[in-house]
C-alpha cells in the first residue's frame, strides 16, 4: 500500500507500507530517501483535529479507524531539529 506524506508542502509517496509498518519506519524511510538527518514528528490531521503519531504506532491500523473518511486525513512530516549527539571531550589526566 502507498501513503502520501507532505514534507515542506510537497506531497511524497511512501510505497510498500504493510499492516506491520510503524510510524518510525515511515519517518526513517522518508528521511533517508531525501538524504536528511534530524529529529522528525509525523502529524496526522483530520478536519480540525491534529495529533502527533507515536513512533511505534502502526499507521494502517490507525488510519483504518477513519473508515471511508480516510481520504480526508493528511499526514505531514515535521522536522524538529538536528540529531542531538553529545560530544565527549577527552582531557589529559593530571597527576598530583
Amino acid at each position: 500500500m502507498e501513503l502520501k506524506v507532505s514534507l515542506d508542502g510537497i506531497p511524497r509517496v511512501v510505497c510498500g507500507v504493510t499492516e506491520q509498518t510503524t510510524c518510525q519506519e515511515v519517518v526513517i524511510s522518508l528521511a533517508q530517501a531525501l538524504g536528511r538527518t534530524g529529529r522528525y514528528t509525523l502529524k496526522e490531521k483530520f478536519k480540525e483535529y491534529e495529533r502527533n503519531v507515536t513512533p511505534d504506532e502502526r499507521l494502517l491500523e490507525s488510519l483504518g479507524k477513519y473508515g471511508e473518511q480516510v481520504r480526508e486525513v493528511q499526514l505531514t512530516l515535521h522536522r524538529n531539529g538536528p540529531l542531538s549527539v553529545k560530544k565527549l571531550v577527552l582531557e589529559p589526566m593530571q597527576s598530583d
